[in-house]
């Protein structure tokens, strides 16, 4: 398996395990009860909302990079760039949530970038 592939699979992990912390701390500051119900007009603060956006950001990002990914691979296009920038977008992706939950705003909105441009150079690869 190509390490971009495997870069792939351990981002889907990380989005799984960053949505069942967003539910623990939601859990926390609402209830469980609150939670299994509709959840209509419910607004998370503090850890809790910062949870809930960050795992939003993150199933949108994987929604941009699979694809990428997955046609790369299949185009046989990789190489050790879409090694590096899989790498990369992880590690970025991996800061941004932690900076996210620490309520750190600039350094996240960098790391943000960092992996938003990796996932649009993935694209930029496939069309050159």
């Amino acid at each position: 398996m190509q390490d971009f592939i495997l870069y792939l699979a351990f981002y889907g992990l990380i989005v799984v395990i960053v949505i069942l912390a967003q539910v623990l701390v939601a859990a926390q500051q609402v209830g469980l009860s609150t939670l299994a119900g509709n959840r209509e007009d419910l607004v998370l603060t503090g850890l809790a909302g910062r949870m809930e956006r960050a795992a939003n950001n993150s199933l949108l990002a994987l929604a941009l990079v699979a694809p990428a990914v997955l046609m790369t691979h299949l185009s046989n296009a990789a190489d050790n760039l879409a090694d590096q920038l899989m790498l990369t977008f992880l590690l970025a992706r991996i800061a941004y949530v932690a900076l996210y939950a620490l309520g750190i705003v600039w350094f996240r909105t960098a790391a943000w970038v960092t992996a938003f441009v990796c996932t649009a150079l993935l694209y930029v690869g496939l069309v050159l």
